[in-house]
């Protein structure tokens, strides 16, 4: 999925994209500020799941745009 699209579709559905990603990584703790910055942005977003978790960002992608 190419990543503007991705973005575009987070962001039509933020809250429950939001939900999705805590619960598939629910060992990490998101602020809402960090939470807020990265919204709209896939590529901030998975930087951020990345710096919490270490998965690589690949894989990272690759989840959020199956839920998106």
């Amino acid at each position: 999925m190419e990543e503007a699209m991705a973005t575009q579709r987070m962001n039509d559905s933020w809250s429950q994209v939001r939900l999705q990603i805590e619960s598939i990584w629910s060992e990490a703790e998101f602020g809402d500020k960090e939470m807020k910055k990265a919204r709209g942005d896939m590529r901030k977003m998975v930087k951020l799941i990345h710096e919490k978790t270490g998965e690589p960002q690949g894989e990272i992608f690759q989840k959020i745009s199956a839920i998106i």
